[in-house]
């Protein structure tokens, strides 16, 4: 670096002004730079280039900065030099990329020469800063040579996303919930054999359920969230402070107590009671900030003994039908046999029984969960599950592989969707090979997947894994696949529910799967982001198809909910893609399950929104927690191989569905149209009638033909999210404990005017006519009706005799009448009088002042829901009483 004695006092004396100067654009992305900054900045960069170094020093050049500073100066005014014409800058800058030794070897000779050679200088200067790696604009792709048009690179991530170099992201627990620093994983392993049904033999027996009356606590979870709480924060490792120890404490080594825990991801239970020497009575953990939904379990036991039988009941389970009465098993997982054996999650237990609770909580009936189980090894440490857990950390580990992976991160961008409520990551894959041109990305079709909406149906996830693991592959029916579709793909919709080990809802203490038509995207913002995902995309393609992924508790096989579509033009269309399907899944895949009726109450659901959006086929894919009745695997439980296989069967039945070659499609759709008919002409012989079905058969709808059907125990939506429904009620509270406002006081003038209405009310009461009043009773009892002529004689007399009534006089709320006071008998009477002279039969209505006072209708005894000043006086022809209440005494011919 030049001294600054051997500067010119010219320039030197500019670089004072270096805070007026303006500011150097280095390329986008890359921010302003003061003009002197840059220059030291280029200068102690030179040591980073010892190759031009050595080349400037050789030839002897002067200092290409102190020219570009001097150009520069000129050009703003600060420095005075004489200016040439300007060359073409393409040329120049393709004789330096061709030949950079060039210029450099041209003439930089004395100072003499600088006027001459400022254009010369300037180009190696603007050329030198383009091309060099730490100035140019870090969003433009070049290819080796520079010379082909630059490419746009992939913009960064809107979220932080986890580095294939650095640790996961840490899972985000509500502030409530404590959590264990343990790890828990668990290996995947295949049984050699089939795991069959548990087949009942009539002696189970049903334990008696005690409670913790007569039993002893050994574990319960303090830090659930309490009735009528809502989600506020979160943060990494839930709960601050010290992590209670729960489990009781062993009294030595031959103290044979369980010791239980759950307070891990996915992790649901609440409380164990011991009740007998080797008998648990077991109560789940509700899903947060809700009462309901205790279905899926998840716990760890430690301190076993081999030899003993032991009994594990739950209490608490809320549906009246289960799988478990058809010969489902719990899962059970050792570590000793994972770690010595290789051995993962098995089908365990015996005398299963599952039976109503007897016990009267006085709110909703309980269902109970026994069986019976002998551990394969003392002092093992035990895991029981409803299913194959598969929690949010494994899902982190997977895509981190993705990552990794050169080979499929090309062609497998992961993105963030958005955030869950608690802080946690939505991820969302796009999956499809580089396009060669843009028409050839556009031709390309969607296909839209999602998993996991339901945390409690772990199924789903085993699934969508399988599905990932092909799609990924090198296999050529992969590669296809990718080239002619993009794949929008989000693995897990509700992490916040998988992570503390909700069931069906989420955070907002809600089914996510009922809101799809949600506008809070700040309460479910899984499912508002889904959705405008989907709709940006058939903006740009045409989505082929859209399935969510579950798992369903009563029902076995795996099937599909579907959306019967009335265009006549699409016809039995939407069932072609579950028909194949199950010929290309026999003994997994039933298509005798499928339903394809919308029913109302599924209206919020993805595959019913998304169907009204304009996806044909739109699916629900249901797989069950159980096993298979079809084919070779007959009775016996579904093991993780056999879910991760159907994800393979989904990408061999889109290419047989889109196979240019349609003889397949042609083929499901005679075979549907020969179904429907006999499944018609069944319907009709049920009920006894015939009826010739030819040329009109195809006219029947097809909703009236299928029967209803329910995944699920919670149809409804549950309303709005927990913190909403809270604040709301909390309003109404306020609204009703207000207090009133005190009356301003009265003056002289109006206390005299209260004085003589309370003279009046007192001559009113002697004039009081019984008979009349009970007349006029009967009259409005048979004839509440509003006509629509009026009197205008009447309505002119009614309204010259004003006698005012305190509200509660008008009301009746004293003696608990409004339609028979005395008030009203008299006007009633001097009108009855005055329309005698014209047309009789007339009826009388009257629209009081709503109050919860049922006598308000002696007709039917309940308040009459009508608007309040519903019909205006000036319209028709109303001789208002008072203008305070709105009290309408009306006249009709």
């Amino acid at each position: 670096m030049k001294r600054q004695e051997d500067t010119p006092p010219s320039l030197t004396a500019q670089l004072l002004l270096c805070n007026q100067l303006p500011l150097w654009k280095l390329g986008r992305g890359c921010g302003w730079m003061p003009v002197s900054r840059l220059v030291s900045s280029i200068r102690c960069r030179n040591n980073m280039f010892p190759a031009l170094e050595t080349d400037i020093k050789q030839e002897t050049l002067p200092d290409p900065y102190e020219d570009f500073m001097y150009h520069h100066l000129q050009y703003y005014g600060y420095f005075k030099a004489q200016r040439g014409s300007l060359p073409n800058s393409a040329t120049q800058q393709h004789v330096w990329r061709n030949n950079p030794r060039y210029l450099l070897n041209g003439s930089f000779g004395e100072r003499d020469d600088l006027k001459l050679d400022t254009l010369k200088k300037e180009t190696l200067v603007y050329s030198f800063l383009l091309s060099s790696p730490l100035l140019r604009s870090r969003q433009l792709l070049y290819d080796e040579l520079d010379e082909v048009n630059p490419r746009l690179r992939e913009p960064r991530e809107l979220f932080a996303f986890f580095s294939s170099n650095g640790p996961l992201q840490a899972p985000r627990w509500p502030i409530e919930c404590e959590v264990i620093k343990e790890n828990v994983h668990h290996i995947e392993w295949v049984p050699p054999q089939p795991e069959y049904f548990y087949q009942p033999t009539g002696n189970e027996k049903i334990p008696e359920i005690v409670g913790e009356e007569k039993g002893t606590v050994v574990y319960q979870l303090d830090s659930v969230p309490t009735e009528g709480a809502y989600f506020t924060i979160s943060r990494v490792g839930g709960k601050r402070g010290v992590i209670k120890e729960l489990a009781v404490t062993l009294q030595g080594p031959e103290d044979n107590a369980l010791l239980f825990e759950s307070r891990f991801e996915s992790g649901n239970l609440q409380k164990a009671v011991r009740v007998d020497t080797y008998d648990y009575e077991l109560t789940l953990r509700t899903d947060l900030y809700t009462n309901k939904h205790t279905q899926w379990f998840y716990f760890r036991v430690q301190n076993t003994r081999k030899d003993a039988t032991y009994r594990f009941t739950i209490v608490n389970l809320l549906k009246p039908k289960s799988l478990y009465t058809i010969g489902m098993k719990p899962l059970m997982y050792s570590q000793l046999d994972a770690s010595t054996h290789n051995i993962g999650w098995r089908r365990e237990g015996n005398e299963i029984k599952y039976f109503k609770n007897n016990t009267d909580n006085g709110h909703q009936p309980f269902y109970c969960l026994t069986w019976t189980i002998q551990f394969p090894h003392d002092q093992d440490t035990c895991f029981f599950a409803h299913f194959y857990p598969y929690t949010y950390t494994d899902l982190q580990c997977y895509l981190l592989s993705v990552a990794k992976n050169p080979t499929q991160s090309r062609f497998c961008k992961l993105r963030t969707l958005c955030r869950s409520l608690a802080g946690n990551t939505v991820y969302l894959l796009t999956i499809t090979n580089p396009s060669q041109t843009p028409q050839e990305a556009a031709a390309k079709k969607a296909v839209v997947l999602s998993a996991r909406v339901h945390p409690g149906e772990s199924n789903s996830s085993w699934i969508m894994k399988g599905f990932l693991d092909f799609i990924l592959s090198d296999s050529p029916d992969a590669q296809l696949l990718r080239d002619i579709f993009v794949f929008k793909v989000i693995p897990m919709l509700n992490p916040d529910g998988v992570i503390v080990g909700n069931y069906r809802c989420s955070l907002s203490g809600r089914d996510l799967n009922r809101h799809y038509k949600t506008i809070l995207k700040e309460s479910f913002p899984c499912i508002w982001y889904t959705r405008n995902m989907i709709k940006r995309l058939l903006e740009e393609r045409e989505v082929l198809l859209y399935c969510d992924f579950h798992g369903h508790s009563r029902k076995n096989n795996i099937f599909v909910y579907g959306c019967n579509n009335n265009d006549r033009k699409y016809w039995l269309r939407e069932r072609v893609f579950p028909l194949m399907l199950s010929k290309n899944a026999p003994d997994k895949f039933s298509f005798h399950s499928c339903n394809f009726k919308v029913q109302k109450c599924k209206e919020g659901t993805g595959r019913v929104v998304m169907w009204r959006m304009g996806i044909l086929n739109s699916y629900t894919m249901e797989s069950t927690f159980g096993g298979s009745t079809l084919g070779s695997k007959r009775d016996t439980h579904f093991t993780i191989e056999d879910l991760k296989s159907l994800g393979y069967h989904v990408c061999d039945t889109l290419l047989d569905f889109c196979d240019p070659d349609q003889s397949k499609f042609t083929q499901c759709l005679g075979e549907l149209k020969e179904l429907l008919q006999q499944e018609i002409q069944k319907k009709f012989n049920e009920r006894g009638q015939d009826m010739d079905l030819e040329g009109s058969w195809c006219d029947i709808s097809l909703s009236d033909i299928e029967s209803s059907t329910s995944g699920s125990d919670s149809s409804l939506s549950d309303g709005l999210p927990a913190h909403l429904l809270n604040m709301a009620e909390e309003l109404n509270e306020k609204k009703i404990f207000k207090k009133k406002k005190k009356k301003p006081l009265q003056t002289r003038k109006q206390r005299n005017k209260r004085y003589q209405k309370s003279n009046s009310m007192q001559e009113l009461k002697i004039t009081e006519d019984a008979p009349e009043t009970a007349g006029f009773a009967s009259t409005l009892k048979k004839q509440p009706t509003f006509f629509k002529n009026l009197e205008n004689s009447t309505s002119s007399a009614m309204k010259n005799e004003k006698p005012r009534l305190n509200e509660t006089q008008l009301n009746g709320r004293d003696k608990g009448t409004s339609l028979d006071s005395p008030m009203t008998t008299l006007i009633l009477t001097k009108s009855k009088e005055k329309m005698q002279s014209k047309k009789p039969g007339f009826t009388i209505s009257c629209s009081p002042k709503r109050s919860t006072n049922s006598s308000q209708d002696p007709a039917s005894g309940m308040k009459p829901n009508w608007p309040r000043n519903r019909y205006p006086a000036t319209k028709r022809g109303c001789a208002t009483m008072v203008p305070y209440p709105p009290l309408h005494i009306c006249t009709y011919p």
